[in-house]
């Protein structure tokens, strides 16, 4: 009889050749989207700000983020992040984020998850009953709150970039939808909000694939009819995706948002730029207070609050600085191996 253990423990003890790439990753999600957070295995990214890394990163790696990204490694609506040694002097590290089109600017649930692992498995110290974490995004430097019970996160809040509105109730004649009206914020990246039943649809996993195809119809439109300008950050003059609004299913929600971005993603959280943006629409109408809090649900139900922290002004834009809480969990330690002999190794996407 074969010695059925020792042949387990024997491919648990297998290494890879040493020309194949190893990469480490801690996964988790935010109430439901994934971030797959890289540790270990890429490149040192040049540059003296995230904005810099992030053009290196493009320039130089994009293979890398497509491998942990897309097929065969990852699947169309991943999302990750890369820690990368702080630019500015009171952030604790800084992050890129990356996603199926490329490397964003700002991800609220990113922050989320990013600030539990690197509290969860000691790359900071954590206090109870909360620590504060400062990150430098390619948005800007944002910081973090973590609420600590028993050596666990139970959830986090962060506050974000100024949040501001460039446009309200806009019109555009969409190819197939005729015209739609929409708002257009920046939250950490610039959306363009859509009421769900405008165009026939409801922000529930029923209508998950005409929300993607009618989420980038405008988004597409949007793009081709106006040009979209941060104050400060070139980089950030585009449109990152659309923002579906509709009706809350819980009593204790004011609304649901789904969010379609990069090239087709739907995020399975209610979005943090997203949520931020939100909050400086509501802001901007009259409908949200300072310190008034409101539950944003996803299209799976997840939720999270947010709330007008403060009022700024960011160049020319009356802004705000948004709170936004929510939780993350830990999904498990990976290490991925990159096989240069594999015709597959860079990864694919179906359309």
């Amino acid at each position: 009889m074969s010695d059925f253990s020792g042949q387990l423990d024997a491919m648990q003890n297998y290494n890879p050749p040493s020309d194949w790439r190893r990469i480490v990753t801690i996964d988790a999600h935010t109430e439901g989207e994934p971030l797959r957070v890289i540790i270990t295995g890429f490149p040192q990214l040049q540059g003296k700000t995230i904005l810099e890394r992030r053009r290196f990163a493009k320039e130089e790696f994009d293979h890398l983020r497509t491998a942990l990204m897309w097929e065969p490694r990852g699947h169309a609506d991943m999302y990750g992040c890369l820690i990368t040694p702080p630019v500015t002097p009171d952030a604790d590290f800084g992050v890129l984020f990356l996603h199926n089109e490329g490397f964003s600017t700002m991800c609220g649930h990113g922050i989320i998850a990013v600030t539990k692992v690197a509290l969860e498995t000691g790359f900071l110290p954590m206090q109870a009953p909360e620590t504060m974490v400062k990150i430098d995004t390619p948005a800007g430097l944002v910081t973090a709150f973590a609420r600590v019970e028993n050596s666990c996160v139970t959830s986090v809040f962060f506050h974000n970039v100024p949040s501001f509105v460039l446009a309200l109730d806009q019109t555009i004649e969409v190819p197939g939808l005729g015209q739609i009206t929409y708002d257009l914020a920046f939250g950490g990246a610039f959306y363009a909000f859509v009421q769900a039943d405008a165009v026939d649809l409801r922000c529930t996993p029923d209508d998950f694939r005409p929300l993607i195809e009618k989420g980038m119809a405008i988004k597409r439109a949007v793009m081709a009819s106006r040009e979209i300008q941060h104050p400060f950050e070139p980089d950030l003059n585009f449109l990152y995706g659309t923002i579906f609004v509709g009706p809350a299913e819980s009593a204790e929600a004011h609304s649901r948002n789904v969010c379609i971005f990069a090239d087709g993603e739907v995020d399975r959280s209610p979005t943090g730029t997203g949520v931020s943006a939100r909050a400086a629409i509501h802001h901007a109408r009259g409908e949200l207070e300072i310190g008034k809090s409101i539950v944003i649900e996803s299209i799976i139900g997840s939720r999270f609050s947010t709330k007008v922290k403060q009022k700024t002004r960011f160049g020319p834009h009356a802004a705000v600085i948004p709170e936004v809480e929510g939780r993350a969990f830990i999904t498990g330690r990976n290490e991925f191996w990159l096989d240069p002999q594999d015709f597959l190794v860079d990864g694919f996407v179906l359309p």
